[in-house]
């Protein structure tokens, strides 16, 4: 396992040139509060940061706090997680990003990148695996995707104990000493693989005893492009818990392949959660709330032949050509402009 932490850059060096300029960074100079208040879901400044940070998980600690940092975040305290056994599929990356006052912490699961999606859409273990829930008439078990289980088990604890600490008001970083506050606010996001990851832990926190005092503090869950991650039994079953079928936000950029699979000759999945779905139109498009969620995908022709889709993108006479599923799509930088809110600044400052 791989751990590498970092405390962000201030906001005088952030910008040097102007270090009292404040129409570049922050993006919004009252971040914390706004996530610690926030109380409806979606809420769209939340939905953005969010979708930047889960971006940006793409790179390496150092990036992700200095790009939260001019999102909001001044000197936030960073901890990556991280595990990769190739022949076991596994491929866990993880950001925990703390405010300098401890009360908000961000846990942000790296997807995979979209240049590779069709690799590990094939690849990855899909296998079911065996998860118990609880039930008004005692705990069921059911089927989930078992590598993206595999791979939320893989850094869930060492996540973990590095929450417990942020409530205990400490730092997230190892040995990096006490913070003003404790964890009082948690989110949870990732995009792609991430997103997958980050549903995943959800349903754990909320349904595992021992670790109520995090889901207590677990405020909502945002993902981007995510895939679904059990059978509809286990859908079902967290539709029926009112926290994940609430507050669980599942963002789709139009005709974005990954949330429609795995397909239905990988056997029977569904999603569950509040899903949105960016409808793209020529003055620039909507999000609208879907009350019937995404389906699998029935031709599995379809996942070999969306790289064409990338390519028709490219190309001025093809630009328009509907796909039904599209890996052009899942490329996380849609989702940030698609869900930055009218007269907000980009993670540039401008």
């Amino acid at each position: 396992m791989k751990l590498d932490d970092c405390i962000a850059p201030s906001y005088a060096e952030l910008r040097p040139l102007k270090p009292t300029h404040t129409d570049t960074f922050p993006v919004y100079d009252d971040l914390v509060d706004r996530l610690l208040a926030a109380d409806q879901y979606p809420d769209p400044d939340v939905a953005y940061v969010m979708a930047v940070c889960s971006t940006y998980a793409y790179s390496d600690p150092q990036t992700v706090a200095m790009v939260m940092a001019r999102m909001g975040l001044e000197e936030n305290h960073c901890l990556m997680v991280a595990e990769y056994v190739d022949v076991l599929f596994l491929t866990s990356t993880a950001y925990l990003l703390q405010s300098k006052d401890g009360r908000v912490v961000i846990l942000c699961y790296r997807g995979t990148p979209p240049t590779s999606v069709i690799a590990w859409l094939t690849d990855l273990e899909i296998d079911p695996a065996r998860i118990k829930l609880p039930t008004p008439d005692g705990s069921r078990e059911y089927d989930v995707h078992a590598g993206f289980y595999r791979n939320v088990r893989s850094t869930r604890y060492v996540l973990e104990t590095a929450l417990t600490e942020a409530i205990e008001g400490r730092s997230v970083r190892p040995g990096g000493g006490t913070m003003p506050n404790g964890m009082e606010a948690l989110y949870i996001t990732g995009h792609s693989l991430g997103g997958a990851s980050a549903a995943m832990l959800a349903v754990m926190l909320l349904t595992e005893p021992e670790f109520e005092p995090i889901a207590h503090r677990l405020r909502a869950v945002y993902t981007y492009g995510g895939p679904m991650i059990g059978s509809p039994e286990f859908a079902k079953a967290c539709n029926e818990h009112e926290f994940l079928r609430e507050k669980l936000i599942r963002y789709v950029y139009a005709s974005d392949i990954v949330p429609q699979v795995p397909p239905t000759q990988s056997g029977p999945f569904a999603h569950f959660g509040t899903e949105y779905q960016y409808k793209p139109t020529g003055s620039g498009g909507r999000w609208n709330h879907n009350k019937q969620p995404r389906k699998q995908l029935h031709n599995l022709v379809e996942i070999f032949t969306t790289p064409l889709s990338f390519l028709a993108k490219q190309i001025k006479l093809t630009r328009d050509f509907p796909f039904h599923a599209s890996v052009n799509d899942h490329l996380p930088q849609y989702y940030i402009d698609a869900l930055k809110p009218p007269g907000v600044r980009s993670e540039f400052g401008d």
